[in-house]
């Protein structure tokens, strides 16, 4: 059995080499409303076409003074107009004098300074004026030359590169966009991902099982969500009967519709498991069962046909090693073959924690046990593992926020011990 970092390694050497053979600038795209935009991949570098802020700016509400006035402290200006967000001052000023200004309105070009409010009389005199009419402030204390102005183009310069092709699209980005007045940005065309589930005993939702052998097809809609925020196209083949022939006919037809092709159980050595057979034949396993538990039976293969190149991941059937298996193996892997350049960003967030109760762990593999976990006061996790650890025990899965990660050299754990934990990022505010 090939280790869970080797085989990361071997997945991840893979993916390079489809994105060398498949490069991102030479990729059909899309282009896409800036709202449907996000997690996309960005086809385009975007450039700045105007400065941000696109004038000097007040970051202050206070006075806008002339340039070469007097900023010593009891200097004192006659306040001549205002410039309010949206309706700009468009007098002149001299020395001496100045406008009431607010946070977020353009500072006069006579002007080269704003002082706060609060650093002027204007409190002790504002029930007294008739603000339509000029009137003299005095300044409460010493003003800075330049003080509480956002020049212009200090945020954002015209021409500046501002998203590279590869950046993965982001809500931070969208509103930087936004504020550009992009509309629509153009993305790689989403990869094609087919989903597979084998099996006599699997019955699709909605439908009523029959008898008590049948169970419901869980793994595919527990596949589309951990997928759903990536740049995908979800294609679902359905359940595939333990049949070889139909089994092939459906691996073919996704090969020749899709990038990726994923299936759950039917990867080990039974009778009717068919799939590893059928991936010999169409194509070939790079990598067949890994060390770890749950999930050991898995499969890493792929498929060439007309000199397209389409990938395989076989999860095996039990619920909790389709997640553990799609987690460490299957997203990162797809992330990186849509081309984004922000890989390292994207890894699963790991956490260390102290354990709540001892844990007994043979060697010879590394283990994913479900906990919960939460944090202290003092910033310190704390975590419990769930006792009874089997891959196909469902209820506990929903009371569980994250795994627990004991590797293949660790042994028995015990209570107070630091243990490293992989939260689940469903479970995270």
């Amino acid at each position: 059995m090939i280790s869970v970092q080797d085989l990361k390694s071997a997945i991840t050497q893979r993916c390079q080499t489809y994105l060398i053979d498949n490069p991102l600038a030479k990729r059909a795209t899309i282009e896409l409303p800036l709202l449907e935009s996000s997690n996309h991949i960005l086809a385009k570098d975007i450039t700045a076409s105007f400065d941000i802020p696109r004038q000097h700016l007040s970051a202050m509400d206070g006075f806008a003074l002339a340039i070469g006035s007097d900023l010593a402290e009891n200097s004192v200006f006659d306040v001549v107009g205002e410039s309010c967000a949206g309706s700009p001052f468009t007098g002149t000023l001299t020395t001496g004098q100045a406008v009431r200004i607010f946070t977020g309105a353009v500072v006069p070009s006579d002007c080269d300074t704003v002082v706060m409010q609060e650093n002027t009389n204007f409190a002790d005199i504002q029930s007294t004026l008739d603000k339509s009419q000029p009137y003299t402030i005095t300044l409460a204390k010493t003003a800075n030359h330049g003080s509480n102005i956002r020049k212009q183009g200090e945020e954002v310069q015209t021409g500046e590169t501002l998203l590279s092709t590869g950046k993965r699209l982001n809500t931070a980005d969208i509103s930087l966009l936004a504020n550009l007045g992009v509309a629509n940005v153009t993305v790689a065309k989403p990869l094609t991902v087919g989903i597979l589930a084998t099996g006599d005993e699997l019955v699709q939702l909605g439908e009523p099982l029959t008898h008590l052998a049948q169970i419901y097809n869980s793994n595919t809609p527990t596949l589309k969500t951990l997928l759903k925020d990536l740049p995908i196209i979800v294609k679902d083949y359905g359940i595939i009967p333990d049949d070889l022939d139909k089994t092939t006919q459906a691996v073919e037809q996704a090969i020749d519709e899709c990038d990726v092709i994923i299936s759950s159980a039917g990867v080990s050595v039974g009778d009717y498991d068919f799939l590893t057979q059928v991936v010999d034949k169409l194509g070939k396993i790079n990598h067949y069962k890994v060390a770890m538990k749950p999930g050991k039976p898995f499969v890493f293969g792929e498929f060439a046909k007309n000199n397209k190149q389409v990938l395989y991941f076989g999860l095996p059937g039990n619920p909790l090693s389709t997640i553990v298996g799609c987690l460490q193996f299957v997203r990162p892997a797809i992330w990186r073959l849509t081309g984004c350049a922000e890989i390292d960003l994207l890894k699963q967030l790991r956490l260390q924690a102290i354990c709540q109760s001892a844990i007994r762990k043979n060697s010879g593999r590394q283990e994913f046990q479900r906990a919960y976990f939460s944090q202290h006061d003092d910033g310190q996790f704390i975590v419990t593992p769930f006792t009874g650890q089997d891959s196909h025990r469902v209820k506990q899965l929903t009371r569980a926020n994250c795994l627990l990660v004991l590797t293949v050299e660790r042994g028995d754990v015990a209570q107070g011990e630091m243990v490293e934990i992989l939260p689940f990022e469903w479970q995270l505010g």
